[in-house]
């Protein structure tokens, strides 16, 4: 069931007549999109809400629109399955569109309640986001639509804003230096962790996480819906993946940032324990995640065959792991950020890292992002971050990413008391299930980067399963 709250005599069915023609058009050429490659069967209205009152010259309607598609190209001899997923635009409306926002044009409407209008991605428009900001200032409610805050923050007016050229799942709107607003664009109903965990971790006074000033969300049904996150812009900080990528371009040492950032990881990872509840993961829950990581592998396997060689030395490691889940090894499993790597971090003039972006990985379901996992699973993402950053330029430079990965341990281990080199069973397993899913996103979506998880995952094969002793294969 569709709600509209537009203006007088819309209603949804109407609307979405109006709006189909160019979202077809526009929706797959957007980088947040996730259905690329696949055609659109039709479009549901969630809700449809217009932000503006309704005696404005002016549109800006905020929609949560469920678009169905194949879930595999179709071909001959039978029509694939529907997937469907819920996605956050936000449409301005004119009647001419000023040059100045000509690069935000979706289309111009020509049939329905709308014909004759320019319908734009509004977000681009200062006076539209600016609406945003102070929604979330004074706390407004608009049909189904809450904007929430921290009423210790102080929220500005009148903060210009701009949009981030750096999307990528997501939107982001940075208002005057001072705050940074997250659009998620793929919404998932139920609460997202990205607001769940620096909420936790700001009571918990973690300094390595910047704490929200204010978020908003929809109710739908029985449902809450994550729209959006509003946090502290940090200026003048330097992202993870671009650092690393200058000084090693310079032959500069990048251990020390490593061993600080190993720390920050430690910092939250104890902060999240405190927080919210551990629980210890025995035989049978090893045993479902060895079993998990080994059917991953066998679907990569299948759908990308220069992995088909390794499958069966890298099925020993998963192996290992679930030989000693019958033993008596046991694990802490905790909250934690899910998809941790270089370019989820950020580095101040002072030299402090903050982490960011507590999503999880967008292609999994949402209740197993909110899952107890073991921490080393954030430092194995890690390891194959500074991999990454190695094998980005030629000559790749192997001892630069192995000093790196053992000064990311040996700090991680100076603040939480145990070095994830000790468990070198667990630490591999996961190093290894991340590789696998690296080399499956490769060949989707960046087959030229495909030989970077493909190295990872021939070391990983050929030093074959850890032993249950201090790991000494860093590199």
């Amino acid at each position: 069931m569709s709600e509209a709250v537009t203006r007088p005599g819309i209603t949804a069915d109407a609307l979405l007549a109006s709006l189909d023609p160019l979202l077809r058009a526009w929706l797959p050429r957007q980088r947040w999109f996730a259905g690329k490659g696949r055609p659109i069967t039709d479009f549901t209205l969630i809700t449809a809400t217009e932000l503006l009152p309704p005696t404005s010259e002016l549109g800006l309607l905020h929609l949560l629109i469920q678009v169905r598609q194949p879930q595999v190209p179709g071909q001959v001899g039978g029509a694939p399955p529907l997937a469907a997923d819920c996605y956050q635009l936000l449409l301005g409306v004119r009647r001419e569109l000023p040059p100045r926002l000509a690069p935000a044009l979706i289309g111009h409407v020509t049939q329905g309640p709308l014909a004759g209008f320019t319908v734009y991605e509004a977000l681009h428009d200062a006076r539209m986001s600016g609406f945003l900001l102070e929604a979330l200032r004074m706390q407004a409610r608009v049909g189904k639509l809450r904007f929430e805050r921290d009423r210790r923050k102080n929220i500005g007016e009148d903060l210009a804003p701009r949009v981030l050229a750096t999307e990528q799942s997501n939107s982001s709107l940075v208002y005057g230096d001072t705050f940074i607003l997250k659009l998620f664009r793929r919404i998932v109903p139920g609460v997202n962790p990205d607001l769940e965990l620096p909420l936790m971790l700001a009571r918990e006074r973690c300094a390595q996480v910047p704490a929200p000033a204010a978020w908003f969300l929809a109710d739908v049904g029985d449902e809450v819906n994550v729209l959006g996150v509003l946090q502290p812009y940090l200026k003048g900080t330097a992202d993870g993946w671009e650092l690393a990528l200058r000084e090693l371009a310079a032959d500069r040492d990048f251990s020390g940032e490593a061993r600080a950032l190993g720390r920050a990881t430690a910092e939250v990872h104890l902060a999240l324990a405190r927080a919210l509840p551990t629980v210890t993961l025995g035989r049978a829950q090893v045993e479902l995640i060895a079993e998990g990581m080994a059917d991953r592998l066998d679907a990569a396997a299948g759908a990308v065959p220069a992995l088909l060689p390794y499958a069966p030395a890298l099925h020993t490691t998963f192996e290992a792991l679930a030989d000693l889940g019958r033993g008596e090894a046991t694990w802490t499993a905790q909250r934690i950020h899910g998809d941790l790597h270089l370019g989820q971090c950020l580095r101040s003039p002072a030299g402090e890292w903050s982490l960011i972006d507590f999503e999880g990985e967008p292609s999994r379901l949402l209740s197993e992002r909110r899952m107890p996992q073991p921490p080393v699973r954030d430092v194995a993402g890690m390891l194959r971050s500074f991999d990454y950053a190695a094998r980005s330029r030629e000559p790749w430079a192997p001892k630069w990413a192995g000093d790196c990965r053992a000064a990311y341990c040996t700090g991680y281990a100076e603040v939480s008391g145990r070095d994830p080199r000790t468990d070198p069973v667990l630490l591999r397993a996961y190093e290894t299930d991340k590789a696998v899913y690296e080399v499956l996103y490769e060949a989707r979506h960046r087959p030229d980067w495909l030989p970077v998880p493909l190295s990872a995952i021939k070391r990983l094969a050929t030093n074959g399963p850890a032993t249950n002793g201090p790991v000494t294969d860093i590199h």
